[in-house]
């Protein structure tokens, strides 16, 4: 199963990383690849507000908010800043790529153009959609690279971003919006699915502390046995159903012509609309 492999070992990479940006994504990337043996001292954060955690990885080595002039020949740049922002941060930072670095984005909505507009003319650039479950290495990243990345870079970057989950690579980037509205979005969807079971849970009488923690782990071992499982959801979901039984009944409301399939069509349908006018 391609989902259960782990991502390879980063103690041999040469070159320093340079992350700018290290809040709640960029500390997961850092925090993975330094799990994964890549050598603190190769490290280079730049960050104004470190948390305590990015602080405390600064006493193992490494190196944080340096001067800009310190730094050279990075073999990557990745820039993990709010998106908001973007047209002011990067071109603070575009300066320390050099001809062999690859930038990689994982600033939502910020296209390859976008990003070829605010970094040295001819960067070699990635734009990569990952989504929180990197939090705690389940994420999954999609990536689309410009014509300038070789193939080694390529690799680079996939060893990079495998260290919070799996990567998948598309060619043709206009898929990124409905990536993002699909694994981007997505947690909010399994979130919401977790909240509307614990609250239809007490509409039935369960005690809510109770609904709460049948929905929780409902949700979070049937997410852990689809992982593990080679089996298609649809089978998965038909090894439940008893023919007239009670999961049969819930879900003759659920699969209904305005149910769950459809309520889910528009709301990604939604999600990919507001990702392009994002985009510009």
């Amino acid at each position: 199963m391609p989902s259960t492999t782990k991502p390879s070992s980063l103690a041999d990479l040469s070159g320093s990383i340079i992350l700018v940006g290290a809040g709640k994504m960029g500390g997961a990337m850092l925090q993975g690849w330094l799990g994964l043996g890549f050598d603190p001292g190769k490290a280079i954060v730049f960050e104004p507000q470190p948390s305590g955690e990015i602080a405390a990885l600064a006493a193992r080595g490494i190196v944080l908010n340096p001067p800009a002039g310190a730094v050279r020949d990075a073999a990557a740049m990745v820039i993990a800043v709010k998106p908001q922002v973007a047209a002011e941060v990067v071109p603070a930072y575009a300066g320390l790529a050099g001809p062999g670095t690859v930038a990689v984005s994982i600033m939502a909505g910020q296209t390859l153009a976008t990003l070829s507009g605010l970094l040295p003319p001819g960067a070699a650039i990635v734009r990569a959609m990952p989504n929180t479950p990197a939090a705690i290495g389940r994420g999954i990243t999609v990536a689309v690279a410009n014509a300038q990345v070789s193939a080694a870079q390529r690799t680079l970057a996939h060893r990079l971003l495998a260290a919070i989950g799996a990567v998948e690579w598309v060619a043709d980037e206009a898929l990124m919006d409905a990536v993002t509205a699909v694994s981007g979005s997505g947690p909010a969807y399994v979130f919401l699915l977790a909240e509307a079971m614990a609250a239809a849970g007490v509409a039935a009488g369960l005690p809510a502390e109770l609904a709460a923690r049948l929905a929780r782990e409902t949700v979070a071992g049937s997410g852990e046995l689809l992982h593990r499982s080679e089996l298609d959801p649809a089978i998965l979901r038909q090894n439940v159903t008893s023919p007239g039984g009670t999961t049969a009944a819930a879900l003759e409301v659920l699969m209904s012509p305005q149910g769950l399939a459809a309520l889910m069509q528009e709301a990604v349908a939604a999600a990919t609309r507001r990702s392009r006018e994002l985009a510009g």
